[in-house]
């Protein structure tokens, strides 16, 4: 049985066990649950704190989790990033504020530098030559400047909101370009079957968001054309018609394509072009 950390709570939370449910595994109902055995699919749920999640899974005590790749990052352990899961993304940048004379990562040397990521930052600057000093807080970084506690933050950006308002501005490029991960054990292998079929049903509920399915008519002459314009996620499949002068087209295509595509396809002869959603089972 596959022994899997979920985020119990945060932003990272609703997303994952959104995906999980997607994927046609059985979640938890209600929030005082920590465990769900789900012998069907051959799982364990175990929701926990996004950041301790890092910690059980490069002990080796959970096989999988999925977390943050910035908290992947500062744990400092051994656990795997394995895939990408495309949601919950963030940028991890320095800032200053703005009558600072701090402006370049060479202007960090020296300097006080407040986060709530200490490892992250530390290895980042290292990994540049600079040394500063990491004071740690546990949150509301954009605060210690103010009040004299440190020289600039390195923290998670979205809009900017925040950092405008505390009179603060982002400086270089970003530590690090972060999003939600599944994350594995070294203990498990990478080509062990549970997680192969773990992976794979997630990589299917990706792939149902990300793509549809296209259905269209097209001339056999023109069929070459066609699959030239709209190839695909796989090779399309082209099936006769009972007219034998027409061939019917069925293929996977991005979802922020369609329009374009479909124009296109047009253009190349096509008609009675149907757009329909994909569902993650069918992966």
């Amino acid at each position: 049985m596959l022994r899997i950390a979920v985020p119990n709570k945060g932003m990272l939370s609703e997303p994952a066990w959104t995906m999980l449910g997607e994927a046609g595994y059985r979640l938890r109902t209600n929030p005082r649950q920590l465990v769900v055995d789900d012998g069907d699919n051959d799982i364990e749920l175990f929701y926990l704190r996004p950041l301790d999640i890092a910690v059980y899974v490069g002990s080796g005590t959970i096989d999988v989790g999925i977390t943050g790749r910035d908290l992947l990052l500062n744990s400092n352990t051994e656990a795997h990033e394995h895939m990408p899961l495309g949601f919950a993304g963030s940028t991890f940048r320095c800032a200053a504020p703005n009558d600072s004379p701090i402006t370049g990562l060479a202007d960090i040397q020296g300097k006080r530098v407040a986060t709530s990521y200490d490892k992250l930052v530390g290895d980042y600057l290292a990994s540049h030559g600079i040394q500063a000093q990491i004071i740690h807080l546990e949150g509301a970084v954009e605060s210690s400047v103010h009040l004299g506690v440190a020289d600039l933050i390195a923290d998670v950006v979205s809009t900017g909101t925040t950092l405008r308002n505390a009179g603060l501005h982002t400086f270089g490029d970003p530590i690090l370009e972060s999003e939600a991960v599944l994350i594995r054990s070294p203990r498990l292998q990478e080509d062990d079957s549970r997680l192969t079929i773990f992976s794979r049903r997630l990589q299917g509920v990706l792939t149902a968001h990300q793509y549809v399915l296209m259905d269209y008519d097209i001339p056999v002459s023109k069929v070459s054309e066609a699959v030239a314009v709209a190839p695909g996620f796989e090779s399309p499949t082209v099936s006769p018609l009972h007219d034998k002068e027409w061939s019917a087209v069925r293929v996977m295509v991005p979802k922020d394509k369609v329009n374009q595509l479909m124009d296109r396809l047009h253009d190349v002869g096509a008609r009675g072009i149907i757009v329909t959603a994909l569902q993650a089972s069918r992966i």
